[in-house]
């Protein structure tokens, strides 16, 4: 793996604070820096990922709903009534 060095400039006494805090963890800076790196870029390719899922599901009920597809309110409000229902049969059951 090759490695590029990466500056950038930082008020002293932020810079201060942070080695501070950096030793008292037994760590160093550049460690330190090199782990939030590592965290952030995995972070942000899971919300991609989720973003890219999300807008597959968000076309796939449009084109759905735009083919005709559609649940009349009435019916959803009634299925998820009996749903609720069942919750509260079980909870009730399990006390």
């Amino acid at each position: 793996m090759s490695e590029a060095t990466f500056r950038f400039r930082v008020d002293d006494v932020l810079k201060d604070q942070f080695t501070r805090a950096a030793k008292s963890c037994d760590q160093n800076g550049a460690q330190l820096l090199r782990e939030f790196m590592r965290e952030f870029v995995r972070q942000h390719q899971e919300t991609s990922e989720h973003e890219d899922w999300f807008l597959r599901q968000v076309k796939i009920g449009l084109d759905s709903a735009n083919a005709g597809k559609l649940v009349p309110a009435a019916e959803v409000e009634a299925k998820f009534a009996a749903r609720r229902a069942a919750t509260r049969r079980q909870l009730d059951a399990s006390e």
